[in-house]
This record gives structure tokens, C-alpha cells and sequence, in this order.
């Protein structure tokens, strides 16, 4: 890549890593020997989101000039009907494509960006199934329910939506400003919308469309939301240095986890939820006991703020990445250092692994994809 990458995206198999570039390209690495199968080209401006069907038949991507493009993962070629003369078939999305999501079916391929609605396309014939309007302003985040009948969208407000007739279930209402993060618990019953700058995270039943709690007590933009593995905790980072942990059904505050010197970043649960993985601009990492609210550990060793962490999924391996240019492998365990992986020339911002996590993946600013094996 010859720009910043804005994503990567495993196939479901895990065979394939698609990583989408300000350089308006995608490319298609091999997880196994780390080759390039393949460079996606066609879109006139930066690329922002990729997705892969659940099946793993289609990859998506959306740019910033408002086309989507759909190409088929076996020959790599565009895959759609051309909806006007392109030399590449492509949905036309005006003004931009900034997110793409499947439902979990695969049936449906939502996307959105820069104007009021949100665009429904249908996954076999690829015409556009319905075109979801009433946002009075950009919508800025979306989530299919793990049930697959409810969408949620939400710009400075949350609407829910019947899959099956694609009307309006209900309008979840009272943020001050834009909701830029929706997370549906594992089990669907409860949503949360993390608000922008008050410093809030709300949470919804989203059968009755009533208020559940409203997470309070950050001083600054909450910045990272996520669910433990069996839905029973959210944890909320916010650019206060604290980490909040909150019960999702009675919506009442487990755990407030201190010591971060500047603003949470990003964070992790392990697998079996007993652990939170938390990151700031300061180098370490901090892990957390879910059950005591006490500091496990603490990760020490980056020279720079690190961007990202992640849990291997059997739990037992943590990656962090960082400014430094590094990736460093910790046995989750004991907190021990067992690997540093150097190759990056620039910053790492983003970390993962893979399905069957064999291998990681990492992403540096100045565009490359590296592919780590950790069996």
C-alpha cells in the first residue's frame, strides 16, 4: 500500500486478509504464506471499510468517492450487475461509502456514510432493496442484532428496524450529540450507544425500546465500548484515564478501574471474560481482574503510546501494538514478554488474529500489512 490503511478484515475460513488504503486500493493477502494474492483496483478515491459475507463468497468495499463495490472471493473479479456505465460494476452510493456491514444471514448487505440514510442492498440479485430514510443527519454507526431481525442506527439518535418489513420498530432518543458506537449484547436483548462528547453510554431494551441505565460518571468522550463474551459486563474507556465496568442488566457500576495516566484508547476482554485488556497513550498495557476490579498486571516494554490490543482466542496470548513500530506477544498467564516482532517502519495502529489464531495481523501507518505465526 502507498497510504494509510484504514482496516483489515480475516475471511471467515481465515485463509485470506483483505486490508483497504487511502491509496484507493484493496489487496488480498495469503494468511499462510503471507503473499499478495491479489490488488482490488477500480475506486476513483480512498477506500474506508471492507466486510466479507458470513459465507465468505463476497468481500464489500466502500470509498470516500460513494461507490461500492462487490467482487467475488474466489476469481477476485466485480461480482454485481453495473448500475451505470463504470468500466467496474458498482453500487452507486452518493456522497460517500465510510461502512459496510453484512447480516448475519448474509442476505442483506447494509452501508452508510455521509448523507442522512442508510442503503439496504439485496446479497443475491444485488438490487437495492430499500433505502432507509428519517436520520436528519449522517448516520454514523450501524449494527445488525446476532438474531439478524433488528438493524440499529444511530446519528444523534437510535433507530431500530424490522428486518423482515424494514419499518421503524422505535426511536431510541435524549443524546445531546452523535451516536458513534452500536453494540448489540451477545444475546440481543440489550443495545448500547456510546454518545460523542458527553461522556455517556446508554443502555436499551431493545424489545420495549425503554431506557435500561444510563452509564454515567466519565469526565471526558467516552472512546472504547465492548461486551464480555457472555454479555453479562460492559466495559467503558473514556479520555478521563478511566475504565469503567458495568453490570448490562441492572446497568450498575461493578468496578472502576484506576491508574491509566492519559486518555483509554482501546481495550480487550479474554475469551472467558475474567480478564479486561485496557490501553492508553501511555506504553503499557494494563489487565484487569473482571471479578475484583484489581490490577492484574501491568505490560511494560513499548517505548511509545500503544494503539491497540488483543486476546488470542484461546486466551492464551496478548498483542499489543504500538508507536514504537512494534508488536509484542505476552503469555496472558504470567504477563511474560514472549516475543517482539519488528519489521514495521512506522507506527503500528491495529492488531488481530485470525480465526483459528495461527496468525496475527498488524497495521502500520505507512500502509503494510505484516502476518506474524504464533503457533
Amino acid at each position: 500500500h502507498r497510504g494509510t490503511i484504514q482496516g483489515i478484515a480475516f475471511s471467515p475460513e481465515g485463509v485470506t486478509l483483505a486490508s483497504e488504503s487511502l491509496d484507493k486500493t484493496v489487496r488480498l493477502w495469503d494468511v499462510k504464506t503471507g503473499e499478495l494474492k491479489g490488488t482490488l483496483t477500480g475506486h476513483s478515491s480512498e477506500v474506508r471499510d471492507v466486510a466479507f459475507s458470513p459465507d465468505g463468497k463476497t468481500l464489500a468495499s466502500g470509498n470516500e468517492d460513494g461507490t461500492l463495490r462487490l467482487w467475488d472471493t474466489k476469481t477476485w473479479e466485480p461480482k454485481t450487475p453495473t448500475l451505470r456505465e463504470q468500466e467496474f460494476p458498482i453500487i452507486v452510493y452518493y456522497p460517500v461509502v465510510r461502512r459496510v456491514s453484512f447480516s448475519p444471514d448474509g442476505t442483506t448487505l447494509a452501508s452508510w456514510g455521509g448523507d442522512n440514510t442508510l442503503r439496504l442492498w439485496d446479497t443475491e440479485t444485488w438490487e437495492q432493496k430499500r433505502t432507509l430514510t428519517g436520520h436528519t443527519t449522517p448516520v454514523y454507526s450501524v449494527s445488525f442484532s446476532p438474531d439478524g431481525t433488528t438493524l440499529a442506527s444511530g446519528n444523534g439518535e437510535v433507530q431500530l428496524w424490522d428486518t423482515e418489513t424494514w419499518e421503524p420498530k422505535r426511536t431510541l432518543t435524549g443524546y445531546t450529540d452523535g451516536v458513534f458506537t452500536i453494540a448489540f449484547r451477545p444475546d440481543g436483548k440489550v443495545l448500547a450507544a456510546r454518545s460523542w462528547w458527553d461522556g455517556t453510554v446508554r443502555l436499551w431494551d431493545v424489545k420495549t425500546g425503554e431506557l435500561k441505565g444510563t452509564l454515567t460518571g466519565h469526565t471526558k468522550r467516552v472512546k472504547h465500548v465492548s461486551f464480555n463474551s457472555d454479555g453479562k459486563l460492559i466495559a467503558s474507556g473514556s479520555g478521563d484515564g478511566l475504565v469503567w465496568l458495568w453490570d448490562t442488566e441492572t446497568g450498575e457500576l461493578k468496578g472502576t478501574f484506576k491508574g491509566h495516566t492519559s486518555g483509554v484508547e482501546s481495550g480487550a476482554f479474554s475469551p472467558d471474560g475474567t480478564t479486561l485488556a485496557s490501553v492508553s497513550w501511555a506504553s503499557t498495557v494494563r489487565l484487569w481482574d473482571t471479578e475484583t476490579g484489581e490490577l492484574k498486571g501491568e505490560l511494560t516494554g513499548h517505548t511509545k503510546p500503544v494503539r491497540s490490543v488483543s486476546f488470542s482466542l484461546d486466551g492464551k496470548l496478548i498483542a499489543s501494538g504500538s508507536g514504537d513500530k512494534t508488536v509484542r506477544l505476552w503469555d496472558a498467564e504470567t504477563g511474560e514478554l514472549k516475543r517482539i516482532l519488528i519489521g514495521h517502519p512506522e507506527r503500528v495502529h491495529n492488531v488481530a488474529f485470525s480465526p483459528d489464531g495461527t496468525t496475527l495481523a498488524s497495521v502500520s501507518y505507512d500502509g503494510t500489512v505484516l502476518l506474524w505465526k504464533v503457533d
